[in-house]
């Protein structure tokens, strides 16, 4: 039975979030460059304007990841602790 609440869910989710917006933001950003190289430049606008829409989507789940209270620690990776 899942026990974790709403807010440790987010504190989850919430960067997985902001990874793939970023991913999505730098893949628009490449395809307008590309789109612009070959004389599209409204469809390049377009595009460009779609990213814009993500870096700003982006400092809104920061914030909403600062309000959660941050990430979440993942224990499933190892730590190296000095003795």
């Amino acid at each position: 039975m899942d026990t974790k609440t709403t807010i440790e869910k987010l504190r989850i989710l919430l960067p997985h979030w902001i990874e793939h917006n970023n991913n999505h933001e730098a893949e628009f950003r490449k395809w307008a460059d590309l789109a612009r190289n070959e004389g599209a430049e409204s469809l390049a606008g377009l595009l460009d304007k779609a990213a814009d829409s993500m870096s700003t989507t982006d400092e809104i789940l920061k914030k909403a990841l600062a309000d959660a209270g941050g990430p979440a620690h993942n224990h499933s990776h190892h730590h190296h602790h000095h003795e």
